[in-house]
């Protein structure tokens, strides 16, 4: 039988694990609740060390519901079986575009965004007021804003003697960024604030949506991203920042283990930002650092093939959002000699984010109507 803990008004826990009795039993009964609903009482004949005769354990069957099945849900903080995998067609015609405005007064509006970020992992606002602090009301609605190197928020713009491929009017590829950190953030916001130059424009692509592709494709590729490491730096004067990943990672645990529909739990591809390979692999495994090159080409492939891009030249008063450890994100080149290119952005981690995104599930109740709106209601209203 399962010992459900008992929590102080903080909501923690007031005893250890390993103080429950190995030899744990009990009796339960049900117990009505005309405002509550119906709940367990459990009654223990061995309890914990200090708790009296008197003491029971309670809970609704609806938290006992929950409970059980949203553990595997919760685990890791995603829920892979939600997310929407897309190529060019689908997010045209699915792509989201909320008012400013109502995203950041109307928390049905901000739930709406955070479970569309989720399963597509690309959202846009418009309306946006001119001001490189919007960057930062739009960021610090969901939570606190992620603090980098770069600062709390920083500037995309052509600049002399620039330190990174970013700050130049040069084309940039696909990529994420900060993949040479331990935890790279979650979610990335940009908000035009000039777009008066010729070129610049930014396009995406869904790089779950090219493993499912690749998967099917190729296995042997499949595998060799999930297992080959990258290694990812920046080293400059002040700064070194270095980690190895694969490109692929997946839940250890899925929900589900269907072999064509793997459980996803981050990519990582940053091509304009990796470091030297491990010495190791090119002095033992030579074979492998071969089929690591091979699988590249085949999923660089998918990545920017012309039906899985999503082009979009984001214009002055417009942001836009995306899961930076899903989507990635590129630049045409641009003419900085006739106009000025200038975006503010911002990070935020995933604890941030999913925090966010469980509080408002928690107090909405949200379904799809056959029209495809997202409707809403309030617990206990």
């Amino acid at each position: 039988m399962l010992y459900l803990p008992a929590w102080d008004k903080y909501k923690q826990k007031v005893f250890q694990t390993s103080d429950i009795p190995e030899d744990l039993e009990g009796s339960y009964r049900l117990v009505e609740d005309e405002q509550k609903g119906p709940s367990i009482e459990l009654q223990w004949k061995n309890d914990v060390r200090g708790y009296g005769p008197d003491h029971r354990t309670r809970h609704s069957i609806d938290w006992l519901r929950r409970a059980i099945h949203q553990e595997v849900e919760l685990r890791g903080g995603v829920r892979h079986d939600d997310r929407v995998l897309w190529d060019k067609q689908k997010i045209t015609r699915d792509n989201k575009w909320l008012d400013y405005s109502d995203y950041m007064n109307q928390d049905e509006v901000l739930y709406d965004a955070l479970t569309h970020l989720h399963k597509y992992g690309l959202l846009f606002i418009k309306n946006v007021p001119e001001s490189e602090e919007s960057v930062v009301k739009l960021s610090e609605r969901i939570g606190n804003l992620k603090d980098t190197f770069y600062g709390r928020t920083w500037d995309v713009r052509s600049k002399a003697k620039a330190e990174n491929i970013a700050y130049t009017p040069q084309f940039l590829g696909l990529h994420m960024d900060l993949l040479y950190t331990s935890n790279p953030p979650h979610l990335q916001l940009l908000h035009s604030l000039r777009a008066r130059t010729p070129g610049g424009e930014s396009f995406f692509s869904d790089a779950f949506n090219a493993v499912h592709q690749l998967q099917r494709f190729s296995a042997f590729h499949f595998r060799t991203l999930c297992t080959f490491p990258v290694t990812y730096e920046y080293h400059h004067p002040t700064y070194h920042y270095h980690f190895t990943r694969p490109v692929i990672e997946l839940f250890p645990y899925p929900k589900y283990s269907e072999p064509t529909n793997p459980a996803i739990r981050r990519v990582n591809w940053s091509p304009p930002f990796q470091g030297p390979f491990e010495a190791r692999i090119g002095s033992n495994n030579q074979t492998s650092f071969r089929s690591f090159i091979a699988a590249s080409h085949a999923y660089e492939k998918l990545l920017s093939s012309e039906e899985n891009l999503y082009e979009y030249r984001l214009n002055e008063g417009e942001c836009v959002i995306f899961d930076n450890r899903r989507v990635l994100h590129a630049r045409r080149a641009f003419d900085a000699t006739k106009g000025e290119r200038w975006l503010k952005g911002a990070y935020v981690d995933d604890d941030v984010f999913f925090s966010k995104l469980r509080v408002l599930q928690e107090r909405y109740e949200g379904s799809w109507n056959a029209e495809g709106t997202l409707r809403y209601a309030v617990k206990g209203e």
